[in-house]
């Protein structure tokens, strides 16, 4: 199971993190990924400049808007 952290501090907040983290489990419940992916929040992932900041278990920190949700989870399934 892979666990998505996505920012929800000051800067993520302001750019859009419920939204992203609301796409995330919606899309992880219609394709019935529960098994596949745990989606949290965590308070700052040190890049607030790129926010939303979003990173997959240990991984790298990358930036993510609400329209790129999909083809991330695609992208995270492949990889």
């Amino acid at each position: 199971m892979k666990t998505i952290n996505v920012c929800v501090g000051s800067a993520c907040h302001l750019k859009g993190a419920y939204q992203v983290v609301n796409r995330l489990q919606k899309i992880v419940e219609e394709k019935k990924l529960e098994e596949t992916f745990v989606i949290k929040a965590a308070f700052c992932l040190g890049h607030c400049t790129n926010a939303v900041s979003v990173k997959v278990d240990d991984g790298e920190v990358f930036p993510l808007t609400e329209h790129e949700v999909e083809s991330f989870l695609e992208n995270q399934l492949q990889g």
